[in-house]
Order: C-alpha cells, then sequence, then structure tokens
C-alpha cells in the first residue's frame, strides 16, 4: 500500500476516533453520494468506473462501519433536524443514491434491507420503465470492450468525425488500470456536450439487452418496503443551467409529475444533475416549492449551507472499501 494511503487511512482514523472530530461530527450532519452497486468488486476498481460505482462487498463493508460510527437515518429526518435524541453520542448520515439505476434494486437494496440502513433515490425520470440509456454507461463500456471489438473501433471513429477524438493516453497504454484511467478523464471531457450530441452518440452505441434504470413497480416495490423514498434528479438529466426558459420549466414539471403519478410519497427534495445549479435554477425551484436541493459540492452539512445548494460527499469504490479514506475524506470538508 503506497505510504500516502496509509497516512490517509492513519489520519481518518484518528479523527473519527478523536474528541474533535467527533465534536464537529455530531453538530453536523453528513450525506452520501452513491450511484451504483454493481454485481462483483473487480468491476467496480477499475477507474473508469471506480467514481461512479462500488462492488457489493466494498457496499457491505460500507454498511458495517457505518452503523459502527454514525446514525443512519432517513435524509428527510436528517434535513430536518430530527434523530439525534435516538443516538446522540453518534453523528448523522444518510445514504443518497443518483440517477435510478437498476442495479440500486437488484445489488444495493438486499444489502441496504440486510442491514436496515434507510437511503433516498433521486430518479432521471424519462429513463425510469425505458429502454433509454445513461450515455456515460453506454459510451464508456463500448470504449472499453464490453460489446466486442467491432463496436469499440466504431465507436471511436464516430467520435472521432464528431470532432471529440478520444486522447492518444488511450491508445498508448496496454496497462488495464491506466488505460481505464486515460477513459475516465475523456467521459469527464464529454460532459460538455448538448444533450443532443451525447443521446447520438449513445444510438451509436450497441443496444444493451437490458434496461439501464429501474422501471416504475420496482420503484414502487423498494418504496413500499419503508426503507427508500424517492426524488426527482431531472428529467431527461439535462444540465439546468444551459437550458433556457422553456426547457428548464419542461424540465423541472416532468420530473415532478412523473414522481407524483409514480411514488406515493416523494421526497420534496431535488437533486441536480452533475451537481449543476445557478440562481436562476434554484429561483425555479422555489417556485416549484421545493424547500431542498442537492449539489454534489463536496462537504459536511452545517446550519449555515444554504438549503437549495446541500453538500454531500461521493462513495467510491476505492474508499467503500477501506471506510478509513472515507473517513480522512470527512475530515477535509469532502475535499480530495
Amino acid at each position: 500500500m503506497p505510504i500516502k494511503t496509509s497516512i490517509k487511512r492513519a489520519s481518518g482514523w484518528l479523527y473519527l476516533n478523536s474528541p474533535m472530530g467527533r465534536q464537529q461530527l455530531r453538530g453536523a450532519g453528513l450525506i452520501l453520494m452513491l450511484h451504483r452497486v454493481l454485481a462483483d468488486d473487480h468491476s467496480a476498481e477499475l477507474p473508469h468506473r471506480n467514481e461512479l460505482c462500488v462492488g457489493p462487498q466494498a457496499f457491505e463493508k460500507l454498511l458495517r462501519w457505518l452503523q459502527r460510527h454514525f446514525h443512519c437515518l432517513p435524509l428527510m429526518e436528517l434535513l430536518q433536524g430530527n434523530g439525534q435524541a435516538q443516538d446522540s453520542d453518534k453523528p448523522r448520515v444518510a445514504l443518497t443514491f443518483d440517477d435510478g439505476w437498476r442495479d440500486n434494486a437488484l445489488n444495493a437494496f438486499p444489502l441496504l434491507q440486510k442491514y436496515q440502513v434507510p437511503a433516498s433515490i433521486f430518479l432521471s425520470t424519462d429513463y425510469i420503465g425505458s429502454r433509454q440509456r445513461f450515455w456515460w454507461e453506454s459510451l464508456g463500456e463500448t470504449l472499453w470492450g464490453s460489446h466486442g471489438e467491432p463496436a469499440r473501433r466504431q465507436i471511436i471513429e464516430t467520435l472521432r468525425l464528431a470532432g471529440r477524438p478520444l486522447p492518444a493516453a488511450y491508445f498508448m497504454n496496454e496497462r488495464p488500470h491506466a488505460r481505464s484511467y486515460a477513459l475516465g478523464r475523456y467521459l469527464q471531457s464529454l460532459k460538455s456536450l448538448s444533450p443532443q450530441a451525447l443521446h447520438m452518440l449513445t444510438d451509436a452505441c450497441p443496444a444493451d439487452s437490458l434496461p439501464q434504470a429501474l422501471d416504475w413497480q420496482q420503484v414502487r416495490w423498494l418504496e413500499a418496503s419503508g426503507l427508500i423514498r424517492f426524488g426527482p434528479h431531472g428529467a431527461s438529466h439535462a444540465l439546468l443551467p444551459g437550458l433556457d426558459e422553456r426547457r428548464l420549466e419542461e424540465e423541472l414539471s416532468r420530473s415532478h409529475y412523473a414522481l407524483q403519478e409514480g411514488c406515493r410519497n416523494p421526497l420534496p427534495v431535488y437533486c441536480y444533475p452533475n451537481g449543476d445549479h445557478d440562481l436562476r435554477v434554484r429561483q425555479r425551484l422555489t417556485a416549484h416549492h421545493y424547500p431542498f436541493a442537492l449539489s454534489t459540492r463536496a462537504g459536511i452539512c452545517q446550519g449555515s449551507d444554504d438549503p437549495l445548494a446541500l453538500p454531500r460527499i461521493g462513495v467510491s469504490q476505492r474508499n467503500a472499501c477501506r471506510p478509513s479514506l472515507l473517513a480522512w475524506r470527512i475530515s477535509r470538508g469532502g475535499r480530495a
């Protein structure tokens, strides 16, 4: 293990077990941000998946660690300041999942149920119950070769013709880890493309055999468990600040009405796609009567935070299987 990693893990352990660290956390709240729980840990370890994915063994280890050190409670209880008296010696934490991936039901929920840990899932509602695909998954896995070499070469050529050629680092590295890291950085760069361009590129990828997202039957089943609640994460997952007034209103309204129709008790919490928001977006949320919204800004929730720009701390495969690294991130307010 690299010496820097060992130092971070030791620092995280000391923070979590020190009176100063626990006092800081006791007066605040921690919202963790996850996306996917894959079927195996090896798949989640590659860098282009690591930030958005955890494996089941790592996720189970994370849940056990959280129950030892935190009071795990529903998101609304944390946001409304409830739940502290039940377990006053532990700081509070709430789990959130973004997008509405099907593996939230298949792989995450059985473990949440086993440990009775509540969670909130924020749905990009256009994808729910449809065969519409998330561009990151479709492009990333096609470029990785998961759908075969002919499909990989075809999408590489499509990206070149679209003016977004893959960097040389992707082709020059024979080591899987280094190539995966270059792919992850490249996928990040594609977030600046328009939704139309990303849909076009996704359509150029092979069709998957199964939908990537939950369906409404799964949503209702998870909600009926009493452990899971659902909120909006946009309709099409478009980045809200870049939309004109008409499209912004459509995104907010469409996701709102889909949840009202599909859920018994949707959350009054909005989760910004990619965490992107500005004053105009926050004002429109207020008009839609959302008292809370979640960003991707790293940090611990304090009483002084803007309720429409609440921070979260991301969970990756790397820090889920080594929770002391997550504690180190928490000690730094989620940075690094």
